[in-house]
């Protein structure tokens, strides 16, 4: 492994996992499973924030992310997967960490203020996040649930996207300001990964895919359900005739091109096209979905390699997260020692 250091990454089981995801940071773990210690964890504690009521569905979401996780190509052999709620050192930390954080500070997060606002407008979800202190609490503190899985795990690296940088720098100042109080070798000061693809815009056209606002395409989307998908894509909304030029910059058909067309030459042709108004939207779009779908299809295939072997993933699951408790007990031992508890 490439200088012995470590990556921390991973989602909320609050449903499939779309291309936003992939293009975000899927991509960059695959490529860097090969290069660094990794863990990959499935934060299911955080996710009741939006299946307190409905444990069901986290139970099947977990299923569900690790069989994206494995359709994409993450190594049960070169990646160790691990389950929130099977690493008790998280939540300890967690606690430790929460003296270190103020109410305004967790209310200034940028990340958190843009869910809230999602989860605010759609009436499908957690319609009572009407004001600030209707805000469940640990919602509120879920970005310090996340620098603890960071430290707990003595983290060097953190691949992200864009939109999650707060949340990182949230992490790192409550390691700042924790080796500040206890000394500067206790906590690892984690470092950004960014992802090198554009975020991805919802087919809707709005700033993200999001799973609530159900504007995304799944990685494990059938070949007719993407083509459907594509077809409703939003474009330039002045362009009502395919001889009005039409804007490039922003518009979601181009992003998804840049993201998922391997023939760069010809992407470059359509947007020349495209503001000349010599193209209309539908060649445009019919070009995304064949390559789309020949993306999607070994991983559709993989994954349903995997149907039927579901209790095997939960026991590799469980296996891989006993294992990841050497690192997790190791750095909380090293915490309590600082912080005074037996």
């Amino acid at each position: 492994m490439e200088n012995g250091k470590t990556i921390l990454t991973g989602d909320r089981p609050t449903g499939p996992l779309h291309l936003g995801h992939y293009a975000g940071s899927l991509k960059k773990r695959i490529e860097l499973q090969d290069q660094f210690r990794t863990f990959i964890e499935i934060a299911d504690v955080q996710a009741l924030t939006d299946n307190f009521h409905n444990p069901g569905a986290l139970k099947r979401n977990v299923m569900e992310v690790m069989l994206d996780y494995l359709s994409v190509g993450l190594d049960p052999e070169k990646v160790t997967f691990v389950l929130q709620s099977q690493i008790p050192e998280i939540h300890e930390l967690s606690i430790y960490f929460l003296n270190l954080v103020t109410v305004s500070r967790a209310l200034r997060n940028p990340t958190v203020k843009s869910e809230i606002y999602e989860k605010r407008n759609d009436p499908g979800k957690m319609s009572h996040f009407g004001k600030e202190l209707d805000i469940p609490l640990g919602f509120l503190i879920y970005p310090v649930h996340q620098a603890a899985d960071i430290a707990v795990f003595d983290a060097d690296l953190v691949p992200v996207g864009n939109d999650q940088l707060p949340m990182l720098e949230q992490a790192r100042e409550i390691v700042r300001k924790f080796n500040s109080l206890y000394g500067d070798d206790i906590l690892k000061m984690p470092e950004p990964v960014l992802s090198d693809c554009e975020r991805l815009p919802g087919i809707d056209g709005r700033a993200k895919m999001s799973k609530s606002l159900n504007n995304g395409i799944y990685l494990k989307d059938s070949k007719e359900t993407v083509e459907k998908k594509i077809k409703s894509l939003f474009t330039d909304p002045k362009r009502i005739r395919a001889d009005i030029p039409g804007e490039v910059e922003g518009n979601p058909l181009f992003i998804y091109h840049d993201a998922f067309n391997r023939h760069a030459d010809e992407v470059e042709e359509f947007k020349r096209l495209y503001k000349a108004g010599k193209i209309g939207d539908m060649p445009v779009k019919m070009r995304l979905m064949e390559e789309i779908n020949e993306f999607l299809e070994p991983v559709r295939e993989k994954r349903e390699s995997y149907q039927g072997r579901e209790n095997l993933i939960i026991e590799m699951l469980m296996d891989q997260s006993a294992d990841a408790r050497k690192t997790s007990s190791a750095v909380l031992k090293r915490v309590r020692r600082v912080v005074g508890i037996i």
